[in-house]
């Protein structure tokens, strides 16, 4: 491992480190995410760690930083490391994320640790079914979101779309009594826009004490869902504020990888004639090109050879996800990488993280979008308005503002023979 020196830890931290929680990692600020896609940060991010990692032999960096012990891996081999290292001696319960995510569920499987943490994960596994592909209520889940999405206009922008997927979601995590409590998930964003701030920002205790309440009487009411009220032990109605928290981050790779299928009519041609199969590989490569969670928190409970006990690793997806030596295909669209094998032999391809602590909802929510895209699609073309640089064979852009994406759909005419 090397120390940076402080001119260079200056630069991780102004072009890496800063302009990603800037742009917020609990919930995103629309207004940032248009400036780091506007002025390319995230690029200059990726260009940052690329050169260290060249002059530095691929060895990971510790960078300085008053009162913490940081350090970035910026190999494949290390990120992985880190990873299948979850949760010893890299625990995800680091001490900004437990202040992040305190201000919405301090209970929450991702930030517990020791019996707690066995007891939650334990719960949500039984509950969200990650080693199925197709969850036990997948019927039901298409269903749900075929009704809502068939609401969607001829025009869609990120508002208009917002609000039909959040009716979904609330129906699939909660039940159909949930379909038009905007005021439950507008609550959690104050929350989790609070979160952002972790503990530079004082508890907003009134508004969760109405988010809890609302949350508590969806669960006593009779519903298929996801969530439930029954649980010795783990706090079950704490867990479901990180379930709806993920489903947001699902919407915004919906409306990105249809902004890619508009833009690659081979693609778009062939999730048409596959179907799902494909259309999951699709949603996978869009979250590889421009990941919802752009820096993976670990902090290590022992010695690692890293550091002290407390040191926090931060693992920058992008870098690893368009690192150009590793895969030739860094800057295009390729959701076929996802179904040759390709991609599963780099361990630091982690669209839903890895290890221990890879998300137990990955499968509902491939379900869910999947489901998503293909009734946007189905009778219809899309078009996408505006630029956004999606041109193939053009290189993709590092960021893409989701909420700036705008679509048209038009039926399509059969044929005439």
């Amino acid at each position: 491992m090397t120390t940076l020196g402080a001119l260079d830890s200056v630069r991780v931290l102004t072009s890496v480190v800063v302009p990603t929680l800037a742009a917020g990692v609990i919930r995103r600020r629309p207004r940032l995410m248009w400036l780091t896609e506007r002025w390319g940060l995230d690029r200059r991010a990726i260009a940052t760690l690329t050169r260290l990692r060249e002059r530095h032999g691929g060895a990971p960096v510790a960078v300085r930083v008053p009162g913490r012990s940081l350090v970035l891996p910026l190999s494949e081999v290390d990120a992985g490391r880190v990873l299948a290292g979850t949760p010893d001696p890299f625990t995800p319960a680091t001490t900004e994320k437990r202040a992040a995510l305190r201000h919405f569920q301090p209970h929450g499987v991702l930030i517990s640790t020791g019996r707690d943490r066995d007891r939650r994960r334990a719960f949500t596994e039984a509950a969200l079914e990650p080693e199925r592909e197709l969850h036990s209520q997948a019927g039901r889940i298409a269903a749900v979101v075929r009704e809502e999405i068939g609401t969607l206009p001829a025009e869609i922008d990120w508002d208009s779309f917002a609000r039909v997927w959040w009716r979904a979601v609330r129906r699939i995590v909660l039940g159909d009594q949930a379909r038009d409590d905007d005021e439950l998930t507008d609550l959690l964003g104050r929350l989790r826009a609070a979160g952002n701030w972790a503990y530079l920002h004082p508890l907003r205790r009134r508004d969760r004490a109405r988010f809890d309440a609302a949350l508590a009487e969806h669960l006593r009411s009779p519903s298929d869902r996801l969530a439930t009220a029954h649980g010795d032990g783990v706090d079950p109605a704490g867990q479901a504020p990180h379930w709806l928290f993920a489903f947001d981050a699902a919407g915004m790779v919906t409306v990105r990888t249809l902004a890619l299928l508009a833009r690659h009519p081979r693609h778009l041609d062939t999730a048409r004639a596959e179907g799902q199969h494909y259309t999951r590989a699709c949603v996978l490569d869009t979250i590889r090109l421009w990941p919802t969670t752009p820096a993976l928190l670990r902090e290590s409970v022992r010695d690692t050879g890293w550091g002290p006990p407390g040191t926090t690793t931060f693992l920058h997806t992008p870098l690893f996800h368009r690192d150009p030596v590793a895969l030739p295909w860094a800057d295009r669209f390729a959701p076929e990488t996802w179904l040759d094998g390709t991609a599963a032999a780099h361990p630091a391809l982690v669209p839903f993280s890895a290890g221990a602590g890879q998300c137990p909802g990955r499968n509902v929510v491939l379900h869910a979008t999947s489901t998503a895209i293909a009734t946007v699609l189905d009778g219809h073309d899309i078009t996408l308005l505006g630029d956004h640089g999606l041109h193939p064979p053009q290189p993709l852009p590092a960021t893409l503002d989701n909420t700036s994406v705008r679509l048209r759909r038009t039926f399509r005419h059969p044929v005439a023979w």
